[in-house]
């Protein structure tokens, strides 16, 4: 709550998430309504948050949207994903990445993953490809950049399209570059359980200027109304297909506010993330679980703290024996490759010995803005009375 720590005590449950006002949220809000006079799509805030992405992530055009999962299926229309057209991706991800294709009639190719960083094995792409791939959508799992460079090379050499699932990796860096500004397209999410927040909200980050002008037509319903107000046309018209793919400013408004605050947050959570890392990286060395990857050449967002357990019934007595210390620790993907329209929609490339492994052992530690060390220690010492 705002004004008060989140503190939990010894008696109290520690949540996966909670949500978080930490600066002019309220305040800006009010003056969206009572001053700009203005709470549908496309107003001053919204201009603001943009023009924040472009100048902070150094991506040349970024549009908000109401959703990543837009900001998906904007980047599948920009592709011009049609009926046969396949894209590869990983299995180990959210529906929305695959749902953006499916829903152009597209075809998903599920890809195995690497063992170390969760992400798409760049290795196994180039056997995926077939005279209908049309392009490829790496996940940055828990704000870990997959190997973006060779996956660019492998793109280019085919003439493919790359679009980054940066859901999570808003403000993570790679190489000195922002996620999300690597690809052709790139999408992030400021979901109420993402490190920047608007309860919903997502944003289209669009890196080659081939794509900006009918990206901003489809965001605009198809219709060239953006160029209208700028007083570049005498009147709009419909001119593409489109969507209503534009949030309200009052979640704009909450947004910018959040914006500005972003180094804060990302620090406060990294610090959260590096005390579960000390924590708990002795138990890494014994075998007795995996930790997240820390990469050289790139800086994390604090995003996810994950623990890979020894096998899927010691991951599940886990999960119990936490919930039995009062602490929400979770699982994440079910294998989309395994799901009933997973195998109704898509396709598998190579074997998904890696996902299949990783997708049963895999938990996800409460990391949240208002956690309190203690509580990240609490946590900590509940994991290590379970293996002890």
């Amino acid at each position: 709550m705002y004004g008060k720590k989140q503190t939990m005590s010894k008696n109290n449950k520690i949540p996966y998430n909670m949500p978080f006002i930490v600066g002019n949220e309220l305040d800006y809000i009010s003056k969206a309504v009572m001053e700009n006079g203005h709470i549908s799509g496309n107003g001053p805030f919204t201009k603001k948050c943009q023009t924040w992405l472009e100048q902070n992530l150094g991506c040349p055009k970024a549009l908000l949207t109401h959703s990543c999962t837009a900001a998906l299926e904007m980047a599948a229309i920009l592709c011009d994903i049609q009926p046969g057209d396949e894209v590869i991706m990983p299995s180990f991800t959210f529906v929305s990445t695959a749902n953006a294709i499916v829903l152009r009639g597209g075809v998903p190719v599920f890809v195995d993953i690497r063992p170390d960083t969760l992400n798409l094995n760049e290795k196994r792409i180039d056997s995926a490809i077939t005279s209908k791939t049309k392009a490829i959508i790496p996940v940055h799992y828990a704000g870990i950049p997959c190997a973006i460079d060779e996956i660019m090379e492998v793109a280019e050499k085919n003439k493919l399209l790359v679009v980054e699932d940066a859901a999570q990796g808003y403000l993570s860096r790679y190489k000195g570059r922002s996620l999300g500004t690597l690809g052709h397209l790139g999408c992030l999410s400021f979901h109420e359980t993402k490190n920047i927040i608007s309860g919903e909200g997502g944003a289209l980050l669009i890196n080659d200027e081939r794509l900006m002008n009918r990206a901003e037509i489809i965001w605009e319903k198809g219709t060239d109304r953006s160029q209208f107000l700028r007083g570049e046309v005498d009147k709009y018209s419909w001119q593409d297909i489109g969507s209503s793919y534009l949030p309200s400013e009052l979640i704009s408004a909450f947004l910018f506010a959040q914006l500005e605050k972003a180094a804060s947050i990302i620090s406060k959570r990294s610090k959260v993330f590096f005390i579960y890392y000390e924590g708990l990286k002795d138990l890494e060395d014994k075998g007795k679980i995996q930790l997240p990857s820390l990469q050289g050449g790139t800086d994390g967002n604090g995003h996810i703290f994950f623990i890979v357990g020894p096998d899927a019934e010691q991951s599940q007595g886990l999960i119990q024996h936490l919930k039995s210390e009062g602490i929400d620790a979770i699982t994440h993907y079910v294998a989309l490759h395994s799901s009933k329209a997973g195998k109704k929609f898509g396709r598998i490339s190579g074997k998904m010995k890696v996902t299949n492994d990783i997708s049963q052992r895999v938990i996800r530690l409460p990391l949240y803005y208002g956690m309190q060390e203690q509580d990240v220690d609490r946590v900590i010492q509940a994991i290590r009375k379970f293996f002890s």
